[in-house]
């Protein structure tokens, strides 16, 4: 039994992804509705764009939902006023969250600690109230609207994101291309600096990293992950509320990370699973939904400080 558990827990590691797509592609029929999945899904990659910064790298952002929002917004702005295809216009909500993570990563690096946090805050507080002003092309604090993606052919068949399971199998693709970058780079040399960086910046620098470009590097990966989550959901919505750029937003991507478990590869989608599904149940019993949220956080983090999924790991690795 014990030897068994072992092979599993090796199996899981060494097939990283093709184990994580094994579940999201019965997700579907574990949830109660199909939004619900797809919410799962976008804030999933959403946290694991997160984790790439705080879990691999240490670095706290409290600013991350500035590159949900931009990817969003560009996103839909290219397809609501440009008429752009909605291939091309998920790109450019990528190219355009990795540039604002780009200018703000270059601005926050030359922090550290809580320093490197608030700054963060304040710059994607920034990019919030720009987007909040800039009404003609955003809608403002009523969102952008009307972003539409017809029905049209692929290979031959029928495709069409109005329907629901279409719309889950679709995004998963995409999920599934940034699971395997994520993990084809956590597994190279660059991995082993980001976690050299993490453990120890002074020990990193003296090996002869150079900690800055690590930093700034990983910071536009995790904007482009995030960037990626926010068109998605554009996509998904066919709405880019404003709340996409708001503090809340970023918030939520620290506790998904934190309920699933920092640093695991997995455990971005069992924290966001956690908390939607927690937030989806709760509202309709009581309008103060976030206090009950927020206390199962507490009990999470002082009863599984590595979080459900790392602790899980823990545990069956300490068993075989």
């Amino acid at each position: 039994m014990v030897s068994a558990q072992g092979d599993f827990v090796a199996a899981v590691r060494r097939h990283r992804v093709a184990a994580a797509l094994g579940f999201l592609l019965v997700l579907p029929l574990l949830v109660p509705y199909q939004a619900l999945a797809v919410n799962i899904l976008v804030f999933g990659l959403f946290a694991v764009g997160f984790n790439l910064l705080f879990g691999y790298t240490g670095l706290l952002s409290f600013g991350h939902a500035a590159f949900l929002g931009v990817g969003g917004y560009a996103t839909g702005i290219a397809i609501v006023s440009g008429g752009w295809p909605w291939g091309a216009a998920l790109l450019l909500g990528v190219a355009a969250a990795s540039l604002v993570g780009l200018v703000i990563g270059w601005l926050a690096i030359r922090s550290r600690g809580i320093y490197f946090s608030m700054v963060t805050l304040a710059l994607a507080q920034i990019v919030y109230y720009a987007f909040y002003k800039a009404e003609r092309w955003t809608g403002g604090e009523n969102g952008l609207r009307g972003i539409q993606v017809p029905p049209a052919r692929l290979l031959g068949l029928p495709f069409d994101l109005l329907d629901p399971n279409t719309k889950y199998y679709v995004i998963l693709a995409f999920v599934a291309a940034a699971l395997w970058f994520v993990s084809r780079l956590l597994a190279s040399p660059f991995g082993a600096v980001m976690e050299a960086v993490r453990e120890n910046e002074q020990r990193a620098a003296a090996c002869g990293y150079d900690v800055a470009r690590t930093k700034l590097l990983v910071f536009v990966l995790s904007a482009a992950i995030c960037g990626l989550a926010g068109s998605l959901r554009a996509l998904h919505l066919s709405i880019v509320p404003i709340d996409s750029l708001g503090y809340l937003q970023s918030g939520q991507a620290v506790m998904m990370c934190l309920l699933g478990g920092m640093g695991t590869f997995f455990g971005p989608f069992v924290g966001a699973g956690v908390f939607l599904t927690l937030e989806d149940a709760v509202t309709n019993l009581t309008p103060h939904w976030m206090g009950v949220v927020g206390a199962v956080f507490m009990a999470c983090v002082l009863f599984f400080p590595a979080g459900i999924w790392g602790t899980l790991v823990k545990r069956l690795e300490r068993a075989a």
